[in-house]
């Protein structure tokens, strides 16, 4: 990776805009579990179980970069990707669960 960095990566906001996106990210995992949970249909419980779990690989993919810039300590990183491990063997379970009952299997 260039040493050079663009204008706009200088600018705060470049940071700013990293760490609201990741909250967004985050709150959408939640989110999206609690809307799936209102759902009927084991299918529509499915697709919201894979919304969550993409929104946390975004969150996972976000803390990349923040590492890179140094927005967040290694320390941090490392227990927020722990973190991440964690919900992602809860969400996985539930979304398999999920998408075999729609299907009748």
């Amino acid at each position: 990776m260039s040493d050079y960095l663009f204008s706009f990566e200088k600018l705060r906001v470049w940071s700013f805009g990293l760490t609201s996106q990741l909250n967004r990210a985050a709150v959408s995992v939640g989110a999206n579990l609690a809307q799936g949970s209102g759902r009927t249909s084991a299918k529509d419980q499915g697709h919201f179980s894979q919304f969550a779990y993409g929104s946390l690989m975004e969150s996972a993919r976000l803390l990349i970069p923040a590492g890179d810039q140094e927005s967040i300590k290694e320390i941090q990183l490392n227990e927020q990707r722990d973190i991440i491990a964690g919900l992602s063997n809860q969400i996985n379970p539930l979304r398999n669960a999920q998408f075999p009952r729609a299907s009748g299997a």
